[in-house]
């Protein structure tokens, strides 16, 4: 026997004709459902959050991402000025608040 039936006995049979058209089929279609089901979601939920935190105005009740409730007092560029309590105020960052909380306690 030559070398080249060795290599050619030993090399694995190649795929049908539509076997790679069918496995890209499947990767496209794997990508559609996670995109509709992950990242689509995702992203909206991402779009109301920083909706949310730019129409932040004076006197929203608001949730810190540390669980801090608190009043919205004054709102700047990049933070804002919680009234927690009688006259404790905290400064945070407009990154930390998560939800608003009026609409909650209304119902």
């Amino acid at each position: 026997m030559n070398i080249l039936t060795i290599v050619l006995q030993a090399a694995p049979q190649a795929a049908p004709a539509g076997g790679g058209i069918s496995l890209w089929i499947m990767l496209a279609l794997m990508f559609i459902v996670m995109w509709f089901f992950m990242i689509r979601p995702q992203r909206k939920q991402q779009k109301e959050l920083e909706k949310f935190r730019s129409e932040l105005k004076r006197g929203d009740k608001v949730i810190t991402s540390g669980g801090i409730y608190g009043t919205v007092d004054e709102v700047k560029e990049r933070t804002v000025l919680l009234k927690v309590d009688g006259d404790v105020k905290l400064r945070v960052d407009k990154q930390c608040l998560v939800r608003d909380y009026s609409e909650a306690q209304q119902q």
